[in-house]
């Protein structure tokens, strides 16, 4: 407002006090054609260069004729007619209708003059509502959040897949979607193209920020899943440092973040996986922000180019994208590039991930079950392992083993429940064996002559001795000890243990008739069949492991044409483990 304009408001206000009623107008109207605006601009303007006092607040304020129960149910009418794209479908007025014709409220006031019941004002009700705060533009509002910490990059990554809707990849190259063309409304254009759409995979790690991105065709599957998360643990480039298996990965409930496939992995990479509940996006909100990222930062952009031909090409761009963007960009957190502050991990905070082609493999391997040994031990994959110092286990305990893919063949992990109900991970060893076939290490290896220590008392044991001494009646073990060597009755002869048989009163039946049996016994000769080349191929692989190949496979064929006789398995195991003579090779055929 310039001063010419506001000295005139001034003179103006001064004028309007000093004037007798009804005169008020005639001067705001002349002021306004000396200013050249209209009246409503000068009683607008009026307020910003005078002093109002403030009317004196009710002694009713804050309160309603519209009781808190009834107020109560009509909130309750209202949410429950609002779908879940949030259109609500019933209007106060008609919720208001519908509970009075009903007889379910009054929603009424007294007058106190004449006495009578008058019905409140929808406005009234409205305002009554948000003094109650059970208005549903209050109830719907967003629950407080909480901000999530994570304490170092990799310590937790979040990901999430979401279908493209700007492209879909045709034979000719990448396409846009056209909306007038791919829509709900005509299905059968969507399921035209079902295979060829772009699922976009993005992983984000939760302290720096930084975003990695995968494309992939047909749909949101576990075998895509994993594939992405392989290749985003795998070391990439120098330009791409993002790389090692992250400790917690948080996700949604889909059907393919929930698979057995995907849950094996994580399992054997001894990954945390905390899946969300069902509409609680915020948790994951940082990837889903990541998604408006590429879309807004990378899909944007590929309008403007020639169509990418395969989904190579569309990953290639946008792995450059995705590097220059971690690297350049400065997050809004931290003020500092993504890249930049993902350097900081330190090195026991960087776990590197396996080979590509082993995490496949424990993507799609379950631990499996074994029972612990009498010597503390478990048969795992050819070998044992000794679990003496993992607390808890007995012999006979049935336990979960996979593989540790961190260390080297020598070790195994237990997979355990802890006693706040999550996985835990405990690392054995393999024992090793002598010429002799002796263990070579392991705390239950004891060798003859050379004085002999007992292990430590396990769980079982402590629990026998107590239950000896209830019996005896005793009150220290060796007492107990004496008192079984004396052929103490167990219980002191107070437990009659067929009490129950003598003082109870059987029934006398009466005989039966019958039809004498006449035996006859056929003894017939049973042919083993032999089994087939895929039966004998899975027992021996298993048995083999990285020994078996394409060509022991061809030489089973040559060998054993009519079938592989299941009693010659264990010379297939040593002929194929033999080592070859120098010159020699094996061959199928002739």
């Amino acid at each position: 407002m310039s001063a010419v304009m506001t000295q005139r408001l001034v003179v103006l206000a001064r004028e309007i006090e000093q004037a007798p009623h009804g005169s008020k107008t005639a001067l705001c109207r002349a002021a306004a054609a000396d200013l050249g605006i209209t009246l409503a601009t000068v009683y607008r303007k009026l307020k910003e260069v005078t002093v109002t006092t403030t009317r004196k607040r009710r002694t009713d304020a804050g309160t309603s004729a519209l009781e808190r129960h009834e107020a109560e149910l009509i909130s309750a009418v209202l949410i429950q007619s609002i779908r879940d794209n949030d259109k609500q479908l019933s209007t106060l007025e008609r919720a208001v209708e519908r509970l009075r014709s009903n007889g379910k409220i009054s929603a009424g006031r007294v007058d106190t003059d004449s006495g009578e019941i008058l019905p409140l004002s929808i406005d009234a009700i409205s305002r009554a509502l948000r003094a109650y705060g059970l208005h549903p533009d209050q109830v719907l509002r967003p629950a407080p959040a909480v901000e999530l910490v994570s304490l170092h990059p990799n310590h937790v990554w979040q990901i999430d897949a979401s279908i493209s809707t700007q492209f879909y990849l045709a034979d000719d190259g990448a396409r846009a979607m056209n909306k007038a063309e791919f829509y709900d409304g005509k299905p059968e254009n969507l399921k035209r193209i079902e295979k060829q759409r772009l699922w976009r995979y993005v992983i984000t790690d939760h302290t720096s920020g930084t975003i990695y991105v995968h494309y992939v065709l047909g749909a949101e599957s576990a075998e895509n899943l994993c594939h992405v998360l392989i290749s985003a643990m795998v070391k990439r480039g120098e330009q791409d440092p993002l790389h090692g298996v992250p400790f917690i990965i948080m996700t949604d409930p889909g059907a393919a973040m929930t698979s057995a496939m995907f849950r094996n992995l994580c399992r054997a990479l001894s990954i945390e996986l905390i899946i969300n509940k069902v509409g609680n996006a915020r948790a994951k909100g940082q990837v889903e922000q990541a998604h408006n990222i590429v879309e807004r930062e990378f899909e944007s952009g590929l309008r403007l180019l020639d169509k990418p031909s395969t989904l190579e090409q569309i990953n290639a761009l946008a792995g450059r994208w995705m590097r220059h963007y971690n690297a350049t960009a400065i997050h809004t957190r931290h003020r500092r590039t993504r890249y930049g502050l993902w350097m900081t991990i330190k090195a026991e905070q960087l776990r590197i991930a396996p080979a590509a082609e082993i995490c496949r493999e424990l993507a799609i391997a379950q631990p499996e079950k074994r029972k612990v040994t009498a010597k503390l031990r478990v048969p795992f994959r050819g070998a044992e392992y000794d679990i003496a110092n993992v607390p808890g286990l007995m012999v006979g305990d049935t336990v979960l083993i996979t593989r540790n893919p961190f260390r080297d063949a020598d070790t195994a992990q237990l997979v355990m429940t802890g006693d706040d109900g999550r996985e835990h991970f405990h690392v054995i060893e393999r024992i090793a064996k002598d010429d002799n076939g002796f263990a070579a290490n392991g705390a239950t290896r004891r060798e003859i002559g050379a004085g002999y220590n007992a292990l430590a008392e396990s769980q079982a044991e402590k629990a026998k001795k107590v239950l000896d001494q209830i019996a005896t009646g005793t009150d220290s073990v060796e007492a107990a000890e004496r008192a079984k060597k004396a052929k103490v009755t167990p219980f002191g002869s107070a437990i009659d243990p067929f009490k129950e048989q003598a003082a109870t009163a059987l029934p006398t039946y009466l005989p039966k008739r019958g039809t004498e049996l006449e035996t006859r016994v056929t003894v017939a000769t049973v042919e083993i069949k032999p089994l087939t080349y895929v039966e004998a191929a899975k027992i021996l692989r298993s048995r083999l492991g990285s020994s078996w190949s394409a060509d022991s496979l061809a030489w089973l064929k040559s060998e054993y044409p009519n079938g592989v006789p299941e009693a010659e398995l264990d010379s297939i195991v040593s002929r194929l483990q033999a080592p070859a003579r120098p010159g020699l090779r094996l061959v199928g055929g002739e």
